[in-house]
Order: structure tokens, then C-alpha cells, then sequence
């Protein structure tokens, strides 16, 4: 089993750049930052944590393609992966609809414009001339003045089984937005389905478990930080995830309407007991090597320890790390 740590960059770029000389130093392999408007600006993010390590991949997890052309997104993770010395990493997905809507942007077409993205980024990365006419995006010509000298893998990432299966045929790996076995069981059977489709795969495809964790030796604290986190996590569960759970459909709507406000406090506050535990790893470090256990039965082969992380990041990987690195 392999791991990585997903940042999310609401913290400062200081605090970030010391978790992740933290990180790498304990063992972890990859470092994903996700990409939010309102957040700080992925790429600047990610080009100061490549400057600062020196073994740890580091990539947008995940990107989408509405706010950015895929020739945008293709240029930007080159650099990255030239000041990297060939770290880098490209998560690609749909975006949250939520988000892109308070932008004035409509999540049109998820499936196909991901489909596209990869499809133009992929051929960007090899040096090819891209000429283009798809459903989504169009490229007359489209190139990139510099070739990246090693092969960037590109995961897609997704919890629902289209999703998922289109992980499978065109990505190197899926980054799955889940927490729970019972989700992650189909999430794997989805992507072996894509899997299937294609005609060949020039590698072993990485199955990663992209977990909402909170880890803390207060069982309280862990679980009240993650609250927020939860409270998007469940608001976006697709309703085949919500009917095998003892999780109402009153109480999610309940939270989606604070979300809807903008009164994040209130929807942290209405995240149930029951949402805390489907949709998260919440508690004392053997919590989550208990979860990595479980999950690599199921065949996920990678695990990523996502935010909160807990109440006191840099703590909280060291728990984990404890648990989970010093044993291999």
C-alpha cells in the first residue's frame, strides 16, 4: 500500500511548505492540492511545494476543465513537473458544481469534457500538435514550445460510477472521493469496468482512496474538524450513495440549504453523527490503519490521508505515519 496527503490551501503558504517538507520526510509519496477559486491559486501553491522537497509527487487534486482550457491546465503541470525535476502529477475532474456556480459557471457535460481534457493534455504532454474539434473544446494547432521528458501520469477523480468507469479507460489511476468500503467496492468495480474497454494500459493502474480524515487522540476534536469537510462531502452524495445509509434525506437537505447560504458554521452544525461516520475517518490513528486494511482487501493500492487531516495537521500526520509507514 502506498500513501499520499491532500492539501487544501486555506492555509498559509508557509504552514503548507512545512508540511510538506514534513510529509516527505515521513514517508509519504505524492501530495495532492486541490483547486478551489477561493482558495490559494493551485499552481503558485504547488510551484513553491516543488521547490521545497525533493522526492515527494505533487500534483492538482483535482482540477477541472471549466475554469481552465485543458492547453492552460496542460502548460501549467509541465512547468510544474520541470521545476519538480519530474514529480508531477495531474488530477483532472468535473469540478464541484456548487462552486463553479458562484462564478456563473454551468457544470455542462462532466463526462465528456473530462473525456476531452485528458484527451487533448495527453497529447500536449507527448509534444503533439493538437487539432481538435470536440463537443466541449477546440484546438486549431494547439501546442507546447517544451516536452516534458518523462511521462506525467494523469488520474481522474470521481464518486460516481460513470465517472469512475471513464477513470478506467482513460487515466492512469482513479482518485476516488470516497471514505467507506461499501462505496469504495463499487467505485473499484466501475473502474475495472472502464478498465475493460480499453485496448491496452502501458502500466499498473493505481486505485487511490482519496479519504476525508481526521485524526486525533480526542476522539471529539478529531470528529468536530471534520465537520466542514463532511458537511460538502455529504451534500454532493450522489442518492444511490444516501439509500443504503441511515442518513435521512431531510437531514442532507438541511445541510445543503446553509451550504446554499453560505452559513458554513450552520452546516457544520447540522452534520450528523451518522453522515461523520459513512463519509469519514474520524479518531485515533488505529481508526485509519484499520480503514487502509479493510480497503486493500477490496484493492485500492493507494490511500491518501485528506483534510482536515485533523484538528492539528503536522500532529495528526505524525500519528498516522506512525500507524501506517513505519511498518513497511
Amino acid at each position: 500500500m502506498k500513501f499520499g496527503v491532500e492539501f487544501v490551501p486555506y492555509l498559509n503558504l508557509g504552514t503548507m511548505v512545512a508540511l510538506a517538507k514534513e510529509v516527505e520526510q515521513l514517508g509519504f509519496q505524492q501530495i495532492w492540492v486541490c483547486d478551489h477559486y477561493h482558495n490559494r491559486y493551485v499552481h503558485s501553491v504547488l510551484a513553491q511545494l516543488a521547490l521545497e522537497t525533493r522526492r515527494v509527487q505533487l500534483g492538482p487534486g483535482v482540477t477541472n476543465p471549466y475554469l481552465a482550457h485543458p492547453a492552460v491546465t496542460a502548460a501549467a503541470v509541465a512547468t510544474l513537473n520541470e521545476l519538480s525535476n519530474g514529480r508531477a502529477l495531474l488530477g483532472m475532474s468535473s469540478g464541484d458544481p456548487f462552486f463553479l456556480e458562484t462564478v456563473g459557471i454551468k457544470q455542462t457535460k462532466p463526462l465528456t469534457s473530462v473525456r476531452e481534457a485528458v484527451f487533448i493534455i495527453r497529447k500536449l504532454f507527448a509534444g503533439e500538435r493538437v487539432d481538435f474539434e470536440g463537443e466541449c473544446f477546440t484546438c486549431r494547432g494547439a501546442r507546447l514550445r517544451f516536452k516534458p521528458p518523462n511521462r506525467i501520469p494523469i488520474y481522474v477523480g470521481g464518486r460516481r460510477r460513470k465517472m469512475l468507469r471513464l477513470a478506467g479507460e482513460v487515466a492512469d489511476g482513479a482518485l476516488i472521493n470516497a471514505s467507506h468500503p461499501i462505496d469504495i467496492v463499487d467505485a473499484v468495480k466501475n473502474i475495472k469496468e472502464g478498465l475493460r474497454q480499453r485496448a491496452s494500459h502501458g502500466g499498473d493502474f493505481d486505485f487511490v482512496a482519496y479519504m476525508a480524515v481526521s485524526i486525533d487522540n480526542d476522539e471529539k476534536k478529531a470528529r468536530d474538524a471534520a465537520r466542514g469537510v463532511v458537511a460538502f462531502v455529504a451534500s454532493s452524495a450522489p442518492e444511490d450513495s444516501l439509500s443504503h445509509r441511515a442518513i435521512s434525506a431531510e437531514d442532507v437537505e438541511e445541510v445543503r440549504k446553509y451550504l446554499r447560504r453560505g452559513e458554513l458554521a450552520k452546516a457544520r452544525e447540522a452534520v450528523t453523527d451518522e453522515m461523520l461516520d459513512e463519509f469519514s475517518v474520524c479518531g485515533k490513528a488505529e481508526n485509519v490503519a484499520n480503514r487502509v486494511q479493510e480497503l486493500e482487501k477490496i484493492g485500492i493500492t493507494r490511500v491518501v490521508i485528506g483534510s482536515p487531516i485533523g484538528p492539528d495537521p503536522l500532529k495528526s500526520l505524525k500519528l498516522v505515519a506512525e500507524k501506517l509507514l513505519n511498518q513497511e
